[in-house]
């Protein structure tokens, strides 16, 4: 475990306090409404969209984000779950659930807690690029603008500038830990 990037560490192994805490529960669902609110703006002409997280907070954050989408305009929203490797994305599949989803000229909202590099988001975009999709654009809820790959976020709940050897950590499950954490 010792040789993992510290994003990848276990939950036990980092310290959650108010010091390192960057966004705490209404932080979060105040960025989360705004983006909301943009993502509706952008989009008002659709009749529904299709919220696609990267498991597993990019999922959470997917179905908080539909909440806000619902209460705001009452759309169609569908989430999906995107599954694939981090570290390496072409060793395994990439997973879109449910599989049988439609997206024949639709929006698709690509969803992940933290952008950094970009390489998570850009390997999960291709699960969407094999058919001919309306639109993919991406949200994030903090952007680290350390990006190596040609992604970027089309919403975002946080620009925040770090060093590479600082990491984001988000929990977005109950409890008091819920928060964004600088570790």
């Amino acid at each position: 475990m010792d040789n993992l990037p510290a994003p990848y560490l276990n939950m036990e192994d980092i310290t959650f306090d108010e010091k390192n805490r960057i966004l705490d529960r209404n932080q979060i669902m105040q960025k989360i409404k705004r983006m909301a609110y943009e993502l509706y703006e952008n989009n008002f002409e659709e009749k529904d969209f299709l919220l696609a997280g990267i498991q597993e907070n990019g999922y959470l954050l997917a179905q908080l984000l539909a909440t806000e989408l619902q209460n705001i305009a009452g759309v169609k929203i569908e989430l999906a779950s995107i599954t694939l490797n981090k570290i390496y994305p072409l060793e395994h599949p990439i997973l879109v659930e449910p599989a049988n989803i439609n997206l024949e000229q639709r929006v698709v909202i690509l969803v992940d807690d933290v952008l950094n590099t970009g390489k998570t988001l850009a390997y999960a975009m291709q699960a969407f690029l094999k058919t001919e999709v309306k639109k993919v654009e991406t949200v994030t809820l903090i952007n680290r603008h350390h990006t190596l790959y040609p992604i970027n976020a089309t919403y975002t709940g946080l620009s925040l500038s770090t060093t590479l050897q600082e990491h984001i950590r988000v929990v977005l499950t109950e409890g008091e830990r819920f928060g964004a954490y600088l570790i």
